[in-house]
């Protein structure tokens, strides 16, 4: 089964969620009927069902505020009571619950020209920026909670929970990856900041389900492990947003609960069907272990012949054979000791900056526009660029077979031999080969070593927390595809500048707008990693900042707005992050320490 299949099963598997608790609306949402076993499945609906009706009731009262201390009362009981659901309802109607809680900019759907979909923002993000507005309208924020409330009615008219032990295992999975990774960042909670709170809210929601599925256990002793461990969690969950230590909550309690969770499936004999994007066996947000690679491509690779493939693979990215005038190869522009980019502005007779190619493989799209979906696609544009390889997929294979070396490795590995496709493929496996996990950071959140120092976890704790860094560059690949399904990345619209200069000018890449037309998305582009940024300047797609420092104040001061630059759709918040001159030193410091360690293959 190839991944795209794969990841189609896996969207079909939801929907199917979506019509198996269907149908279903006449139990109690109190008590479970006299004549019903009181399974863990329907303890757990009925506790679902019961927060999502006190979720619609609060939103309700909302919609008929009359003013803002009665309106934010009800939204705190309505967020409180939707964040309590967020880990069933995240996981068996993940569309849903990406609309209620997605951020407050447009939502541009491109499959492809003939099907493109502009939808205005609704949901819990949106009305909690509302109510803040100056001057309040509460007429506004009516609006927007009714269509919220029916979103969730319709939700709650069409419910019925039927979910296996590993669904309970993945669901359990993602939440604590959440929390970690977007829960706790700030991500969905943008003028309260109540982050910290939600977070104690969905891990009192992971304590109820293991204590509803009491009977699973065969060791009582790793119930009670679980138990120990979320109320150490929730305490920890306490204090102020701007100072809470991140790094050490994950590293002591994230890390140990996906530990624990491990041990809960070993307890549970649970057996996976297959995996999603984080491995089945993961217990580090951090390592080479926690993703499954395949997830992210077109087709599962043979372990057995996936290391010769990355080193055939290597080979050809290294060949300058592949270009028509034998002059580039693809590490002409992606230089290994530059983590596989070029140190300059724009390449010659090239549009934009060259982007690393590590961990280039854990994201959903591909070039700064996004316009190719897979590696292999990325490479055809390559070849056929005029001021790239200059060539076309039938003589790249015409020169393949003239090698006898590169014919007897492809005769090994794939059964039809020299085919572009299969030339694509090797690259791109090389290419996937390239996210090491191996950095000062990684190996110290994952105690392998200790090298890490307080000014890289204060930047870290920044990074994650008041600088907002990390509600576009998500955790662990610290890019833009969004955790933890990881099957859609992000573009952004910064204001990006054409250079330092003063006054500002604005750039004229249209950046994903030339894809589509899209009117839209102009100026959008994808958030690449931050990974390996110490090796990867001159920053941004046109190479406009050349150190860390300079772009920290573009960051910092509100982006093309702070500049005086006007874009209708510009998703940096435009005002100052009032980051102190410790605090940007403290935040490049983290990134420095994201530098992979080890030579790649």
């Amino acid at each position: 089964m190839n991944i795209t299949t794969l990841k189609k099963a896996y969207i079909l598997l939801v929907c199917l969620f979506a019509l198996n608790y269907s149908c279903k609306n006449d139990k109690d949402y109190t008590a479970v009927s006299q004549n019903e076993k009181a399974t863990p499945l329907a303890l757990l609906e009925n506790h679902y069902k019961t927060k999502l009706s006190q979720c619609i009731n609060a939103l309700e009262a909302l919609e008929n505020a009359t003013s803002f201390e009665t309106a934010l009362s009800n939204y705190k009981d309505a967020r409180n009571n939707f964040k309590s659901i967020e880990p069933i309802l995240a996981f068996v109607d993940k569309n849903n619950y990406m609309s209620l809680n997605a951020p407050n900019i447009l939502k541009v759907e491109e499959e492809d020209a003939t099907d493109i979909k502009i939808k205005k923002p609704f949901g819990f993000q949106v009305i909690e920026e509302k109510l803040h507005e100056e001057p309040l309208d509460l007429k506004s924020v009516a609006k927007i909670t009714e269509k919220t409330k029916n979103r969730l009615q319709l939700i709650e008219q069409n419910t019925y929970v039927k979910l296996k032990d590993y669904h309970v295992i993945w669901l359990i999975r993602d939440q604590i990856a959440r929390i970690a990774l977007t829960g706790i960042t700030g991500f969905d909670s943008p003028v309260l900041e109540a982050s910290l709170t939600e977070a104690q809210l969905g891990y009192s929601t992971i304590e109820s389900i293991f204590n509803t599925y009491t009977e699973n256990f065969s060791d009582p002793a790793l119930l009670k492990k679980w138990n120990t461990e979320i109320n150490a969690s929730i305490k920890a969950l306490q204090g102020d947003f701007n100072s809470f230590d991140r790094y050490h909550f994950i590293k002591n309690h994230t890390h140990k609960q996906l530990a624990l969770l491990n041990n809960t499936v070993k307890d549970w004999n649970v057996e996976f069907p297959f995996e999603l994007a984080f491995n089945n066996t993961m217990t580090s947000l951090f390592s080479n272990n926690t993703f499954n690679i395949d997830f992210f491509a077109d087709y599962i690779e043979v372990d057995s012949l996936k290391q010769n493939k990355q080193q055939l693979g290597k080979a050809l990215f290294n060949d300058k054979k592949l270009s028509a005038n034998n002059a580039m190869s693809c590490a002409t522009c992606h230089k290994q000791e530059l983590a596989f980019t070029d140190g300059l502005k724009i390449f010659p007779k090239q549009k934009r900056n060259t982007p690393t190619l590590t961990y280039a493989a854990l994201q959903q799209s591909f070039f700064y526009d996004g316009r190719t979906g897979n590696l292999e696609g990325q490479i055809v544009d390559v070849v056929n660029n005029v001021n790239e390889f200059h060539s076309d997929l039938s003589n790249l294979q015409t020169v393949i077979k003239t090698d006898s070396t590169y014919v007897k490795f492809f005769n090994k590995l794939y059964p039809n031999g020299v085919t572009d496709a299969n030339i694509r493929n090797a690259i791109a496996v090389y290419i996937r080969s390239l996210n090491t996990f191996n950095s000062k950071f990684d190996n110290s959140i994952n105690d392998i070593e200790q090298t890490i120092s307080q000014s890289e976890i204060n930047g870290f704790n920044l990074f994650m927390g008041k600088a907002k860094c990390a509600t576009c560059h998500f955790a662990p690949v610290f890019n833009g595809t969004v955790p933890p399904s990881f099957t859609e990345t992000e573009f952004e619209l910064l204001g990006v500048p054409k250079s330092t200069n003063l006054p500002a000018i604005a750039d004229t890449d249209f950046g994903r707008y030339d894809v589509f037309k899209t009117e839209e998305r102009k100026h959008f582009f994808k958030t690449p990693t931050v990974r390996n940024i110490s090796k990867t300047a001159p920053y941004m797609r046109n190479g406009a900042y050349a150190d860390l420092e300079t772009l920290m104040d573009f960051y910092n001061n509100g982006g093309g707005a702070g500049l005086g630059l006007e874009f209708e759709y510009q998703t940096l918040p435009p005002d100052s992050l009032n980051l102190q001159p410790n605090e940007i030193k403290d935040i490049i410091a983290f990134m420095n320490s994201l530098e992979d360690k080890q030579p790649i293959l």
